[in-house]
């Protein structure tokens, strides 16, 4: 499907929780935040539901985010689920890791292709500081379960402050290097300034080649990050809410004063 700007939407981003098992400082306040209700959160009969209406118009792409999804309770059938759609060509996840040495080969076998991991220093005492308590080495293991999976490409996100030649962005690259890895750089961004650049290794942030829209946890689909508007599958049922996000999907992305990455998805 197209959308106003003759665009192809073909990639839906799916976050299937708002819970997290780590406080980044750059995504979550660290008095914590809060959390849906389960009653609002989308069952997985429901996520699914929606991916086969969107692959009826077009989706071949699916992505799991959270929060972080690993956290939500038998991920691995999920992903079974979705896999199991007709049409899908690629389902990937991004995740940070940390439950993912245990993960890797289960979400292989349930149909996973491929993972994006967060990382962004390789020094313990500045990941533990940076994410509030966050474990390295569990990350660190997790990675190696998904080469070991063959969840490959395995890609790293690692978030800058300004560019790639930071000094733990660098030895990010250099451990990509040595791994196998594909690292992408992603710029902080500020969902209430519109503050954003196009991903370094990646296509994200393009505005013009954006081929998204986004479900939250909670039901509602987005057409874009950086955009307040959202349309509920609830209320309006899967295919007028992805239709109505298509519909108002804009040029360039501005802000966004209603959600956070936590609960969107990055």
């Amino acid at each position: 499907m197209f959308d106003r700007y003759n665009r192809q939407i073909n990639y839906l981003r799916i976050s299937v929780t708002d819970r997290c098992n780590l406080r980044c400082r750059y995504c979550m306040p660290e008095e914590g935040i809060l959390l849906m209700q389960h009653k609002d959160i989308l069952s997985f009969d429901e996520i699914t539901g929606v991916v086969r209406t969107a692959v009826k118009h077009g989706i071949n792409k699916i992505r799991l985010t959270g929060g972080e999804p690993l956290v939500r309770k038998d991920i691995v059938t999920l992903v079974s689920m979705i896999s199991a759609v007709k049409g899908i060509e690629d389902l990937s996840m991004t995740t940070n890791g940390i439950l993912l040495e245990e993960l890797a080969k289960p979400l292989k076998k349930a149909g996973l292709n491929r993972v994006n991991i967060s990382l962004d220093t390789l020094n313990p005492d500045k990941y533990s500081e940076l994410t509030r308590g966050g474990d390295l080495g569990k990350v660190l293991k997790g990675i190696d379960a998904a080469l070991e999976a063959g969840l490959e490409p395995v890609k790293i996100n690692c978030v800058v402050f300004r560019s790639s030649d930071e000094e733990d962005a660098q030895e990010v690259r250099k451990f990509c290097r040595t791994k196998g890895l594909q690292p992408r750089f992603i710029r902080q961004m500020n969902l209430r300034t519109g503050e954003f650049s196009i991903v370094e290794g990646g296509s994200g942030g393009n505005c013009a080649q954006c081929n998204r829209l986004r479900l939250t946890a909670n039901g509602m689909v987005k057409p874009c990050l950086f955009d307040d508007n959202e349309f509920s599958v609830r209320e309006l049922g899967a295919e007028n809410a992805l239709l109505s996000a298509l519909n108002s999907k804009p040029a360039v992305g501005c802000m966004n004063h209603k959600g956070q990455f936590y609960n969107i998805g990055g």
